[in-house]
């Protein structure tokens, strides 16, 4: 299964830089997407990496740009991991819209417009598929998590509709739902917990890889928990 090629959003971030190693390893051709515009060390590099900085992939022309710069460089398109997203802890009462629609648009919209800019390439892979990040949390919100389990559940919805419609084309659309991530920004947030419970980012990137991959032909739609000990 190695020289698929894989285009990765939010390839940059702590999941991101676990996926694109990981399947770097595995032989995969990447185009490592990001909003960032600095790459992180440790990031795979090479003839068969494409770093693409500084998109904004809220931005419908943006992530197409980008989806079509992988397609081009790499001769095609076999799978697209939509990491890309971000988190927000806030009260409804005293909270901001601001935060309702930042969170749409960096977990949803970011989701949708990379996958509506490949899903063209996709359906030319002999066995094209979409890996999504939801979240556990957005099956049910506890306090504070309104406006991010909305819009993971958002992704949830896309995912299962994309399944819907792609079906009948041989690509493949899941998401993993994760619960909390052992990342150094939750071990600051959370001093007190114990991370040992929490799921590892390369553990939750080999969930994604195997639905990445041609041996998962027979997944779709499918909202994968990943929860580690929580």
């Amino acid at each position: 299964m190695a020289g698929r090629i894989y285009a990765i959003t939010g390839a940059f971030g702590v999941l991101g830089s676990a996926v694109a190693r990981a399947a770097a390893e595995r032989g995969q051709r990447l185009a490592l997407i990001d909003f960032a515009k600095q790459a992180p060390a440790g990031l795979p590099t090479g003839p068969d990496v494409l770093l693409l900085a500084g998109v904004d992939l809220t931005d419908a022309n943006q992530a197409g740009a980008a989806i079509e710069a992988a397609a081009e460089r790499f001769g095609g398109l076999d799978a697209l991991l939509n990491i890309a997203g971000g988190f927000s802890w806030e009260k409804h009462e005293g909270g901001s819209g601001e935060t309702w629609k930042r969170l749409f648009l960096i977990n949803v919209q970011t989701a949708s417009n990379a996958s509506r800019a490949a899903i063209p390439y996709l359906k030319r892979s002999a066995a094209g598929r979409i890996v999504n990040v939801g979240a556990n949390a957005a099956l049910k919100a506890s306090l504070g998590m309104g406006p991010y389990a909305a819009s993971k559940a958002g992704v949830h919805s896309l995912t299962e509709a994309l399944s819907e419609e792609l079906k009948a084309d041989g690509v493949t659309v899941n998401a993993v739902l994760p619960s909390i991530l052992d990342t150094p920004t939750n071990r600051a947030d959370m001093p007190k917990a114990d991370a040992s419970a929490w799921v590892q980012p390369d553990d939750l990137a080999a969930v994604m890889l195997f639905l990445a991959s041609e041996a998962a032909g027979a997944v779709t739609g499918a909202l994968i928990p990943v929860t580690g000990r929580v």
